[in-house]
């Protein structure tokens, strides 16, 4: 038995739910706004978990769950909380924090748990872990004094800047409106990198297999390329072997059975890591390349490995589909989680 958590309507959860489906694969979802119609009967036992969910009027022992793919947003945000009275409140608090539990602790595999999902939350951080695994990274400063900004700017030339959080924000060039309002970092530190020149590509890691397309794009972040007049196409693209197996590595070794990976293929022939995605909207990819993520996420599961499979590139005809223009996706994909061109 496979377990989805998160928003069924949401269209990376939609895409899995969808490939379970057509793989004749075992499955109930967890939707996050109907916590109080979802009893969760669980309870720690050693280092192990014992109870049951009901779904539906269905009941299903958590000891036939092998794998569990989870993309939960906060329920503080959720609908259901607006106006929602103090018990409601406590009650999908209490919900949340059983469900967040039992994805540490469950055997099989985990789409992705927690502890492993927390490097991405802090882009500082997270890059220190990228280095360490052994790719390059752009020269990097975090802070929120102007004097050190200048400085690092007379050493490394052209800068971009980006939130440190892992919320959304959009990549942009140190150009002389940001530098007027250099000043503003005293109340909020900020990232700046070395603007590195070349082709950005996005790899996809599930349980083992690899999927990357290469993003074409005449903007600093391709994602919004099409609202600043600019252009951006994906195609799916085949990586060399090791480049591959170190992106299966890094994986690996974030604790991660999936990741999106950012990667920056750079014109002085340097290939950079600039962030790993933990809970990726490959949606956005999937619908560009046409490669078979979600089918590729409903096998892992079903092969119940937390651990990921020996490195797989994955190879099909779709790698000579024609590119598609990433600056208009269907309104369904504009929610979507692209690659940033420099992070």
């Amino acid at each position: 038995m496979i377990v989805v958590c998160g928003i069924a309507s949401e269209l990376p959860v939609a895409m899995v739910l969808a490939q379970l489906g057509r793989l004749g694969l075992p499955h109930v979802v967890l939707h996050q706004r109907r916590f109080a119609d979802t009893p969760l009967d669980l309870e720690t036992a050693g280092t192990g978990v014992r109870g049951n969910v009901r779904v539906d009027w269905r009941r299903v022992d958590c000891a036939d769950v092998t794998g569990l793919y989870t993309r939960v947003t906060d329920w503080r945000v959720l609908p259901e909380m607006r106006d929602a009275n103090e018990a409601v409140v406590e009650r999908c608090q209490a919900w949340h924090r059983t469900l967040s539990d039992w994805i540490e602790i469950a055997p099989g595999c985990v789409m992705n748990r927690a502890i492993a999902s927390a490097s991405n939350r802090s882009k500082p951080y997270q890059t220190q872990l990228i280095a360490r695994a052994g790719f390059s990274v752009p020269e990097t400063l975090v802070t929120d004094d102007p004097d050190l900004v200048h400085d690092f700017r007379a050493r490394h030339g052209r800068l971009i800047y980006k939130s440190i959080s892992a919320t959304r924000s959009i990549v942009r060039l140190l150009d002389d409106a940001a530098l007027d309002r250099l000043p503003l970092i005293a109340d909020c530190p900020v990232q700046f990198q070395r603007y590195v020149p070349g082709v950005n590509v996005r790899v996809h890691v599930v349980a083992g297999d690899v999927f990357a397309g290469r993003i074409e794009t005449n903007r600093v972040d391709y994602r919004y390329a099409h609202t600043d007049g600019g252009q951006a196409q994906l195609t799916a693209w085949r990586p060399p072997d090791n480049l591959a197996e170190r992106c299966v590595s890094l994986t690996a070794r974030l604790g991660l059975s999936l990741a999106g990976i950012d990667l920056l293929l750079a014109d002085d022939g340097q290939t950079y890591c600039l962030e790993v995605n933990t809970s990726p909207a490959f949606s956005y990819f999937e619908y560009h390349t046409g490669q078979p993520i979600a089918r590729a996420i409903a096998r892992g599961l079903a092969r119940g490995e937390d651990s990921p499979a020996s490195p797989a590139t994955e190879s099909t005809a779709d790698s000579a589909l024609p590119p598609r223009d990433a600056g208009s996706p269907p309104p369904a994909l504009r929610g979507g989680e692209p690659l940033r061109s420099q992070h």
